[in-house]
């Protein structure tokens, strides 16, 4: 049996999936599941197994219109983040993008405080921060909430400006 860590990178595994390799497809799939299951889950929470699911099967679809192979982390995250929020949006969730999954090691305490706080803003400002955190400028994020740029720019000046409040408390 064959671990995720045994596997060819997906970079090597690509060409042979876009020419039509099942083997490499498979194999190039699961080596991306934990990323794009990662962000599923920061955005869709409870429903994460559903749009990882949904972005995987988006990827698999969509693969062969990927012209430049050093692109593709970064199409994957696009093509995730925009099946994880169609997710959200299909199943009715009001938690949609409520926490932030960082990368880098953080107090615990911290984490769970930012959790909470973005707890507080609602659906529209979490779904902004979160998008901004995964380092969406605001053409993309506009594209994948399907709102015009200057609504998107707009909810994210509240969005800082309401997190910046409901911080500003727990500092004193």
């Amino acid at each position: 049996m064959t671990t995720v860590s045994e596997l060819p990178s997906p970079l090597t595994l690509l060409p042979r999936a876009q020419a039509g390799d099942e083997h490499a497809m498979n194999h190039l799939l699961t080596a991306i599941t934990p990323y794009v299951a990662r962000i599923c889950r920061s955005i869709t929470h409870d429903d994460g197994a559903d749009a990882t699911q949904e972005a995987l099967l988006a990827v698999y679809r969509g693969l062969g219109s990927l012209r430049e192979p050093a692109a593709f982390y970064g199409w994957v995250r696009s093509v995730t983040v925009r099946e994880a929020i169609r997710t959200a949006r299909r199943y009715g969730a009001e938690s949609c993008c409520s926490e932030v999954d960082s990368q880098e090691e953080t107090d615990p305490l911290g984490a769970v405080y930012i959790s909470d706080v973005l707890e507080r803003l609602s659906q529209a400002h979490r779904q902004v921060l979160t998008l901004r955190a995964y380092g969406l400028n605001e053409e993309e994020m506009a594209e994948v909430l399907a709102l015009p740029v200057g609504t998107v720019r707009s909810r994210l000046f509240r969005a800082r400006r309401r997190f910046q409040e409901a911080w500003q408390p727990s500092a004193a």
